[in-house]
């Protein structure tokens, strides 16, 4: 085979996923956490052994939708942190882009966070193991922003994982019971889990030869 005729067979390939993918979040936005292998087959019209062939198995397919979410998350709340306006205001712009994320989409968040229960023969997918992970690649992520930009002084690599993870931590739980039960308005939690935030994080200076924060 040359190499041609593989680049060509490589693009169809990747092809073919991405329009799994989107049949499966199709599915993922009606179904939610109930999203099963049999209901994403039929919305891409082929038998659930070619999905498993993509994917392997349901873990597979999981692990595909949420870096596909999640590296879309990650760019949103980059672009947020690199706006170009007051420490203050970037912070609140990035609660607030997490916050929105769940808010317009909150079928794909409870999919990518909560367990499914069982659906018949063909359960959905057990996604409570799978979501750890998840929180943990944003947390890292989030500690590499903070420990590129802010001074945080001796042993700051550390305590910028710290940070990252903390804060993470603390907004997919506040986020989770927020959208669950609607207490107050975004603006109102994002100004509120801001001005938690703000103590240590206003004091600290930026880094230097940082992008700045």
């Amino acid at each position: 085979m040359d190499t041609t005729q593989r680049t060509d067979q490589q693009r169809s390939a990747e092809r073919r996923r991405r329009e799994l993918l989107e049949a499966a979040d199709r599915v993922v936005l009606r179904d939610g956490p109930q999203a099963s292998m049999n209901a994403i087959a039929a919305e891409a019209g082929i038998t659930k052994p070619i999905l498993y062939r993509h994917f392997g198995d349901k873990g597979g397919l999981y692990a595909a939708l949420a870096k596909r979410h999640t590296d879309a998350l990650l760019s949103s709340l980059r672009a947020a942190l690199d706006a170009p306006a007051a420490r203050r205001e970037r912070v609140e712009s990035t609660l607030d882009t997490y916050l929105a994320a769940i808010e317009a989409r909150p079928q794909v968040y409870r999919f990518l966070m909560h367990p499914a229960e069982s659906t018949g023969t063909d359960q959905g997918f057990d996604v409570g193991k799978h979501s750890a992970p998840l929180l943990r690649r944003m947390g890292e992520d989030l500690a590499q922003v903070i420990e590129e930009r802010v001074d945080l002084g001796p042993g700051g690599q550390q305590l910028a994982r710290v940070w990252g993870h903390g804060i993470v931590g603390m907004m997919h739980a506040a986020g989770d019971w927020w959208l669950g039960e609607r207490p107050c308005s975004r603006a109102e939690l994002v100004r509120s889990l801001a001005d938690l935030l703000w103590g240590r994080l206003a004091a600290a200076g930026d880094k230097v030869g940082g992008p700045g924060f």
